[in-house]
């Protein structure tokens, strides 16, 4: 009797204890495929060892790491935001200070120019007032005949300083005192003249004379030797054009008379009107041939009545000094008519400067 076989065990995972036979593996693995169909992926032999699965993490259980990764990125992505944001303030911050300190730079500015303004302005209103006082000092001399107390040149040139220095207040300074100086020169020129005019100090023709013809601008002085030369009675510098030197002599001279005095002070006041007016003089002195002291004599001849450069001086009844004075040339017609044109063409005249 034989031992009876015992049964396979089914597989675990065959609850029906029964295992289907694999598929037959055809001969030709190509046979039955249509054309681009790769075919069966190859299949493992039966006894290969199976490959372990992998384990995947139920659905719910990852959850809670996906929330705490949104949230580490919020938070990452508020952090960032938040520096950003922080950096905008500050940014902004330093641009409105900077935009305050501009604007702060732009008022200290246009205030320090206000400022230079107003003082060009102060310095412009003192110019102004020192130029209208400089004025008012020449107004009472125009008409008189000695051009040369007013310097218009002098005038005139401060004038253009202050239009060149208009923005320069120091030198705009200067300007005025070099005004008010000018102003206190012709001034001074002024004071006593009239005093002078009404007073003969000396008691003389030659005074008498001249302080009418000079309406108190001319002084008169009398020395024992004259800078003119050991011959002449009388002389003018042009350092000191308002001024005749008189031979203290003269006085007591036998051969003078008041007349022959009052004649030689006309003359001498001709080198007055010459060295005060110089343009025009020059103008009239080719009529003369250039002789400032024929033209001298001819406005004598001119505008003294009967004045001659011919004299006779009696020493009695009897007997008499024969007196030339001048510089032997009598002026004809034609040029008296230049000393009249001559002297309407002399003095201080209205001008305005500057503009």
């Amino acid at each position: 009797m034989s031992s009876p076989t015992p049964a396979a065990e089914p597989l675990p995972s065959d609850p029906a204890g029964t295992r289907p036979a694999p598929p037959a593996v055809p001969d030709d693995p190509a046979a039955g495929r249509v054309p681009g169909d790769p075919g069966p992926a190859p299949s493992l032999a039966a006894d290969a060892p199976l490959a372990e699965a992998p384990v995947t993490v139920p659905a719910e259980r990852r959850r809670p790491r996906a929330s705490v990764v949104v949230l580490a990125v919020l938070l990452a992505v508020a952090v960032v935001a938040g520096g950003f944001g922080f950096f905008w303030v500050v940014t902004q911050l330093q641009e409105a200070r900077t935009l305050i300190g501009d604007q702060q730079q732009q008022i200290t500015d246009q205030q320090r120019r206000l400022d230079e303004q107003q003082e060009m302005i102060d310095r412009k209103d003192q110019f102004g007032s020192a130029m209208n006082d400089l004025y008012a000092t020449i107004e009472p001399l125009v008409g008189l005949p000695y051009a040369m107390i007013v310097p218009w040149y002098r005038v005139e040139d401060l004038a253009d300083r202050a239009w060149i220095h208009r923005r320069n207040p120091s030198a705009l300074d200067q300007d005025v005192m070099d005004v008010q100086r000018l102003t206190s020169e012709i001034s001074s020129r002024s004071d006593g003249v009239s005093a002078q005019a009404e007073s003969n100090a000396s008691g003389t023709a030659w005074e008498a004379t001249l302080d009418d013809l000079g309406r108190g601008w001319v002084s008169t002085v009398f020395e024992g030797a004259t800078p003119c030369g050991a011959t002449a009675l009388a002389c003018v510098s042009g350092a000191q054009p308002f001024t005749v030197h008189v031979r203290a002599d003269s006085q007591t001279d036998p051969t003078m008379t008041d007349w022959i005095r009052t004649g030689a002070a006309y003359h001498e006041y001709a080198h007055v009107l010459q060295f005060t007016n110089p343009q025009p003089t020059d103008d009239a002195l080719a009529s003369f041939g250039g002789d400032a002291e024929t033209m001298a004599d001819c406005y004598a001849l001119t505008f003294l009545d009967g004045w001659s450069l011919d004299h006779e001086v009696a020493i009695d009844a009897y007997s008499y000094y024969e007196v030339t004075v001048g510089y032997g040339y009598t002026c004809d017609a034609g040029q008296r008519q230049v000393i009249r044109d001559w002297v309407g063409r002399l003095g201080v005249t209205r001008q305005v400067v500057g503009g």
